[in-house]
């Protein structure tokens, strides 16, 4: 065997070899390295309003112990009517009836409330010829709403909403002269007897805008408020006071006024509270009927929603 004929059995060798150990790496394809910490996509910021479900129903039992105070007359004789809230159980002489219900479908809202409350005071009047009185009232108001939400989230809302309230009142006074003994003849030249006795009753209807909102300060727990004016002397027209000299002309008036607000807790999935305060004031004056009242104090509601 030549030198040149072994060179060359060395070489083939030497690239089969080389072709054999290198077959792996070439099918394996490129090397892939792994890292020691796998990079994790950012957290989803999420918004502060998110949209709450489309339908929303509750239903409520409301306890509203309010105070009754301010003027109230029938028939042209006016008297003065303090009640508080602390005296008020007292004075009931019949159950009163409330009820609550509000229905949302998207930013869109249905939502109303009554109470029937029956009550008497007896009271003592200014003046030398006249100064007990004993006065029975009862009263009623169911209002209905319907409201468009500005502002339709989970954690807050703002609606505006226009509607009406009904109001009943029915009024039975009993006046009885102070007993004074250097009054018979001036009684007498007036012709006022003794005692008088007045009972009637009036209803109306009036107009109402309002603006209402919510905030959730925790999960639990939301805070609430609304104002409403209604009346704009929709149902004004010829009054009257009665006096010694006879039936005097007076304005006529018809407004009303209410505020309330408080705080609400989701007891649990299905029932809810709330804890707060309403005022509703009347100014109405009509056909000898007056309601210068004012119905103030705690608010307390319990209910469930679906």
């Amino acid at each position: 065997m030549n030198q040149s004929t072994l060179i060359n059995r060395i070489v083939n060798r030497f690239l089969i070899a080389t072709i054999f150990l290198s077959a792996p790496v070439l099918l394996a394809g490129p090397e892939t390295y792994g890292t020691s910490k796998e990079m994790a996509p950012p957290p989803e910021v999420q918004p502060w309003c998110q949209t709450p479900s489309p339908l929303e129903i509750r239903i409520g039992l409301p306890g509203w112990l309010s105070s009754m105070s301010g003027d109230f007359g029938v028939k042209g004789i006016v008297a003065p009517l303090d009640v508080t809230f602390s005296e008020l159980l007292p004075h009931i002489n019949a159950v009163p009836v409330v009820l609550s219900a509000y229905v949302r479908y998207n930013r869109w809202e249905i939502f109303g409330d009554g109470e029937y409350i029956q009550l008497d005071d007896n009271v003592q009047l200014p003046g030398l010829l006249f100064t007990n009185a004993n006065v029975g009232v009862k009263y009623a108001f169911v209002e209905g709403f319907i409201g468009y939400r500005l502002i339709n989230c989970q954690k807050g809302s703002l609606s505006l909403y226009t509607g009406v309230r009904y109001t009943y009142y029915s009024g039975d006074l009993q006046i009885s002269n102070n007993q004074d003994p250097r009054f018979p003849i001036l009684r007498r030249l007036l012709g006022i007897p003794d005692s008088l006795e007045r009972s009637g009753s009036v209803d109306w209807v009036d107009p109402v805008v309002g603006i209402g909102g919510r905030v959730k300060i925790w999960k639990p727990i939301t805070l609430y408020a609304n104002g409403d004016v209604g009346g704009f002397d929709a149902n004004s027209s010829t009054a009257f006071e009665l006096t010694r000299h006879g039936r005097v002309p007076i304005s006529s008036e018809d407004w009303s006024y209410q505020i309330q607000g408080g705080v609400e807790f989701q007891v649990t999935h299905w029932m809810w509270a709330q804890v707060g305060w309403r005022y509703l004031k009347y100014d109405f004056v009509k056909s000898g009927f007056t309601n210068k009242t004012e119905l103030n104090g705690p608010f307390i509601q319990g209910g469930v929603n679906f």
